[in-house]
């Protein structure tokens, strides 16, 4: 049975190493709400299969040093559509992790609202922070992961995924070093996401 009350995602996007899945997951437990990783759910058709990854499976495109392409991210990015939809009409809220670059792959995750059809008079429920992080620290972090044998991404791969992101200034992504996040002011959002001012969810420094 459906709930009353509208599902609210907040997306914590940015390239590897941003610190989406520490991030999202501090918050998972802050918010008592589920955190999602976007990578868990990469199609293994970029393994020439057609069946989506279960936990343990990555994307053998990437490791191998191959970025992925549209035709690769579209299918995961409305697979994570249909997971953020079931939350909004079950009307929870929840957290993804996912890199999210491009406007237009946002905007796939933002029709999960079944009420958002990009009009200006609806104020969508899928909201999205961008991590801001230096690029040294990222590559740092990148190279680190994979000596590590820790993620599949391998950091010749990050100057492509910085050169992809476009953040566009009309979007209303909330951009902020990770250290500064406010879990008061997301709970604060996610009990009322459609009433509060976008600069509550954030402390002001």
């Amino acid at each position: 049975m459906g709930s009353n009350h509208q599902g609210i995602a907040v997306v914590i996007m940015g390239v590897s190493g941003a610190g989406k899945s520490t991030v999202g997951e501090m918050l998972g437990k802050a918010l008592n709400c589920s955190y999602v990783d976007a990578d868990d759910f990469h199609p293994q058709s970029n393994k020439g299969k057609e069946t989506y990854s279960d936990i343990s499976d990555k994307t053998e495109k990437m490791k191998n040093g191959i970025p992925l392409s549209d035709e690769d991210r579209i299918p995961w990015l409305e697979r994570l559509r249909s997971i953020v939809n079931a939350s909004f009409v079950s009307g929870k809220t929840v957290i993804l992790g996912c890199s999210a670059l491009q406007k237009h792959y946002r905007d796939i995750l933002r029709s999960a609202d079944p009420n958002y059809e990009g009009s200006r008079g609806h104020i969508c429920a899928v909201k999205f922070v961008l991590l801001e992080v230096g690029v040294k620290v990222l590559m740092d972090r990148v190279k680190k992961r994979a000596a590590e044998g820790k993620h599949f991404m391998p950091p010749q791969l990050l100057q492509s995924q910085l050169d992809l992101l476009q953040i566009d200034a009309s979007e209303g992504i909330f951009t902020v070093p990770p250290i500064k996040l406010d879990v008061h002011s997301l709970k604060l959002l996610s009990a009322s996401p459609t009433t509060l001012l976008p600069a509550r969810i954030f402390k002001k420094y």
